[in-house]
This record gives C-alpha cells, sequence and structure tokens, in this order.
C-alpha cells in the first residue's frame, strides 16, 4: 500500500511541476496518465494473481506490485508448505526404498483385499505384477485353499504355510496378515524354502545316524548279553572268539560311522582348502596300491595316470577323495570286472581324475541322491561290503573345497564312472 501512495504521490508532484511550466491543463492531463498506467498494471498484476491462483502447482508471480504485501504472507505460507511437502516427498520414498529393500515380501491391501502395492520380492515370491494386479484381489492371485481360509479369519496370530509352484520351482513361502488401519491390510511373505529343505534333511540325517547305529549297537548289546546270562562252561573257546570277532567289527563299524561324520563336520565347517602343490599322480598310485589289497585279486586294474600334474591342496583330504571313488568300485563291481583309474589334461585345460568300472551301474534316479549323507541304492549290500554311506559326501565336500566338480555317469547293468575335475586355477606342473 505505501508504494501504491508513493507512486500517486510521485505522479502528482510531476503533474505539478509540468503544470507549472506548460500550463494546468497539461499537468492534470499527466497526473491523469500516470493514474490510468497505474490502474492497467495494477489490472495486469490482478490477471497474473488469478491466473496464478487457478494453477495453484505452479510458482508464483515474484512481484505483483501495490498487491505485494497483501500476498507476501499467503507467499511465505505456500514457501513452507513447499518445503514440507517435498521432506515429506523424501521421506516417503525413503521409506518406499527401505520397503523395496526389505528381505520380506511386502504387500499392501484395502478392505476388499486387493492389491494396492507391492514390493519387489512379493513379485517374485507370488508373480504379482502391480501394474495388472492393482486393485485386484490376492484370493484371485493367491489361489490356495489354505490361504483363502486363512484371510478369511477374523483375526491372525500367526503366519500360515503355503506350498507352492511359481516358474516351474516349488517353494514354501510363510505368510502372514494383519491390519494396520481402518480397512487397510499388510500381507507379509517370507521364503521358507531352503529352511524347510534344511530342517527336512537335519530329520533325515538323525534319523539315519540314529538307524545305522542301531544295528551294530543292537548286535553288540545282543552278544554281550548272551554272553552274560550264559554259564561259562556254555561256549567253547572257539565260539568265545568267534563272538568276539563280531563284536569288534561292529564296534569298529561305529568307529568308522563316527570318523566320518567327524571328517564331514570338519570339511563343512572349514573354508576352501589352501596347501600346497600335490603331485596327484602320486597320491592315485599310493591309493591303487592299497585298492589291489582290498581286492584281493579279484578285479583287474587298468592305469592311465599322468605324474607331472600338480594339485593345490590339502593331501589328506585328496587321498580321501581319491581313496572312497577307488574303494566304491571295489565294492561295487564283480569279481574279475575291470576298474580303470586315470588322471589326465583335459583338452580345455582341466585335470581329470576318473574312476571308470564295469560293475552293477545305477539307476538314473539315483544318481541325482548319490552324495546324500547315508544314502544307499542297496542298503543290505553296502553294509556287507562295509561302506558307511558317508563316502560320496565326503568327497563331494573334498570337491567343493578346491573348487572342483564331481561328476557320476552310470547305467543300470553297464558300470559307473566317476570323476573329480579339477580347474586350471587349482593346477601346475611338478618339476
Amino acid at each position: 500500500m505505501t508504494k501504491t501512495l508513493f507512486s500517486i504521490g510521485a505522479w502528482a508532484l510531476l503533474g505539478w511541476l509540468v503544470g507549472s511550466w506548460l500550463g494546468p491543463k497539461v499537468g492534470w492531463g499527466l497526473f491523469s496518465l500516470g493514474l490510468l498506467i497505474m490502474i492497467l498494471v495494477s489490472g495486469w498484476q490482478l490477471s497474473r494473481i488469478a491466473h496464478w491462483v487457478k494453477n495453484v502447482d505452479d510458482p508464483p508471480p515474484p512481484s505483483v506490485g501495490p498487491w505485494d504485501d497483501i500476498l507476501a504472507p499467503i507467499y511465505r505460507k505456500l514457501r513452507n508448505s513447499t518445503r514440507e511437502m517435498d521432506l515429506l516427498k523424501r521421506n516417503l520414498d525413503s521409506l518406499m526404498q527401505a520397503a523395496e529393500a526389505l528381505p520380506d515380501g511386502a504387500i499392501t491391501l484395502d478392505e476388499a483385499m486387493q492389491v494396492t502395492w507391492c514390493n519387489q520380492t512379493a513379485s517374485e515370491h507370488i508373480g504379482l505384477n502391480l501394474e495388472t494386479d492393482r486393485n485386484h484381489s490376492i484370493l484371485n492371485i493367491l489361489r490356495e485353499p489354505e490361504f483363502a481360509r486363512y484371510a478369511r479369519q477374523n483375526t491372525w496370530p500367526g503366519p500360515v504355510l503355503l506350498h507352492l509352484t511359481y516358474d516351474g520351482h516349488e517353494k514354501s513361502l510363510l505368510a502372514q496378515l494383519t491390519q494396520y488401519g481402518v480397512g487397510q491390510f499388510l500381507l507379509v511373505t517370507r521364503d521358507v524354502t531352503q529352511v524347510e529343505k534344511l530342517e527336512t534333511t537335519r530329520k533325515d540325517f538323525v534319523a539315519n545316524v540314529s538307524h545305522e547305529l542301531r544295528t551294530p549297537l543292537t548286535v553288540l548289546a545282543g552278544f554281550l548279553e548272551t554272553l552274560c546270562d550264559m554259564p561259562p562252561e556254555a561256549f567253547s573257546q572257539a565260539q568265545r572268539d568267534h563272538y568276539q570277532r563280531l563284536m569288534l567289527e561292529q564296534a569298529q563299524r561305529m568307529q568308522a560311522i563316527v570318523a566320518d561324520l567327524l571328517t564331514l563336520s570338519a570339511l563343512e565347517s572349514s573354508p576352501q582348502a589352501g596347501g600346497r602343490p600335490i603331485q596327484l599322480g602320486q597320491v592315485v598310485h599310493e591309493a591303487l596300491q592299497q585298492a589291489r589289497i582290498l581286492s584281493g585279486g579279484q578285479h583287474v586294474f587298468v592305469e592311465n595316470i599322468a605324474h607331472d600334474i600338480c594339485v593345490t591342496g590339502s593331501e589328506t583330504e585328496l587321498a580321501s577323495a581319491v581313496s572312497n571313488l577307488l574303494t566304491n568300485a571295489i565294492r561295487y563291481t564283480p569279481k574279475d570286472g575291470t576298474i580303470t583309474v586315470s588322471w589326465f589334461m583335459t583338452e580345455d585345460g582341466h585335470a581329470c581324475y576318473s574312476v571308470q568300472d564295469t560293475g552293477i551301474g545305477i539307476a538314473a534316479q539315483d544318481i541325482p541322491r548319490l552324495t546324500e549323507r547315508f544314502y544307499r541304492v542297496d542298503r543290505g549290500r553296502s553294509r556287507a561290503t562295509g561302506g558307511t554311506g558317508l563316502g560320496l559326501a565326503i568327497t563331494r565336500h573334498v570337491a567343493l573345497r578346491h573348487n572342483a566338480e564331481l561328476t557320476i555317469h552310470s547305467r543300470l547293468g553297464a558300470g559307473s564312472t566317476f570323476s573329480l575335475i579339477f580347474p586350471s586355477s587349482r593346477l601346475s606342473t611338478a618339476r
């Protein structure tokens, strides 16, 4: 307002000065012209204000003349509101980024259980596509009877376990519904597929260990009870010696199982093997000498061993893996069968240790499970030949610790080939 009065005063002074020089009419005309200019400018400024009011998202005009004093508080409030909105937007963006980074899936639902938002993890868990699935019922997207029953409950004190098939893969999800506002719900999903597999493995392991140890313990207990209950004269010395040998065999079997379990535990809890360059050809040669003794002349051995290839690693672990594959071949190859042992460089720069036999072979459905602990194709035959059921599991872990790959090729009735393939990064040439 002060600016306006000052402008009127300035035009009046200018009109008086000009009127004193050129006459009153000219002075009054100039003063009237000044007022007209002020009115036109004020009208133009009012039109700018009117345009801004209709488009409040646009920035306000920087100056509107006599209206500045009136609009200044509005401008200040608007600037403060803009700053607050920017801060809220940044906070919201930060929250959305945090929600996207969650390892669990998060899905927001309205009162009709329709999807309003989800993060990337939820999309991966149940195949949600927010562009096409927004405002669609979660019950039509997640078509699981267990989830439908769960979602229709009045309260959700705990999660529900769902078993889904998505993209050809089976997965297990824990789903938890929570109400967080009036007519608003949050569905949290967690992938527990690996946890379930580990739990199944743990249960199988405990059951298998119990089963493997129960047999020799039962035999031992039976012999000891018999010896304790019967008078000394009831058994001849030959019978006592026979029972003692059988008990020793069962005790040694339990020792072997425990030793292999401890070996597995040590392999699983250790980092990758370091060590030094090992001439694996020499290790294979020594294992072959022991294998011939174990075979007792019942098998034909064919050697194809390169002695100048070294593998960086643990000699004890490598010797164990080499021996395990040879021992298995002897156990499952009939009398007069052929066992071919090779250690050579491949065309792609890797090194391969392989044991090929003409034994009974393995059915295709059994091959993927051969490296599981205590897994046996023929349990009775494995025990009869003295196996603990842990040899291939140990060999697989030795391979992993040396960046190697254990491959198995077999056909029922046509023999098997077990190979350890070492990468070039682990190899060197013996000097």
